[in-house]
């Protein structure tokens, strides 16, 4: 499904509501350049799930954990050199730990994580601002989930 955003508050509103839906063990995984706006997704997607913390790109520390409804992970694998430095860093118990898992620049490991994760995809409009993210779902558990995720972000969706 694909979705348009004139602004980083509707980007974040419309995280809010995903983050509203996500439970223990959920993955996300989000796509995009540099500026496309995967940090602003991830403060909409901790606002969703209770996190009252500000929520900064984690570029330099690699991995920042919030207090929330569910705890989050907000992972940035931006600097790694290599796949098994995620590994390194603890990955595989933060997914398994019933926590909600957010990576940034998650395409750089999309073949390691787990079957059952949500792919959003944002890039740059056409117009100032606007955003386009392109939500996949992949997995048993995501394809379950599809229509309620499709009801939740509401217009825009198809």
């Amino acid at each position: 499904m694909k979705i348009a955003t004139e602004s980083a508050e509707e980007t974040r509103a419309l995280a809010a509501r995903l983050g509203a839906l996500l439970g223990p063990g959920d993955l996300v995984l989000l796509v995009g350049d540099l500026g496309a706006g995967k940090t602003a997704f991830t403060q909409g997607l901790a606002r969703g799930l209770g996190v009252t913390d500000p929520v900064t790109s984690p570029t330099f520390t690699i991995v920042q954990e919030y207090a929330g409804r569910l705890p989050l992970a907000h992972v940035d694998v931006y600097r790694l050199d290599r796949v098994q430095d995620l590994h390194d860093l603890g990955f595989d118990e933060l997914v398994d730990d019933g926590r909600v898992t957010v990576v940034e620049w998650g395409d750089r490991v999309a073949q390691v994580v787990p079957t059952d994760h949500l792919v959003v995809r944002i890039e740059l409009g056409d117009a100032e601002n606007v955003r386009v993210l392109e939500v996949s779902c992949h997995g048993p558990r995501w394809r379950a989930r599809h229509e309620a995720l499709e009801r939740a972000l509401g217009d825009g969706a198809g």
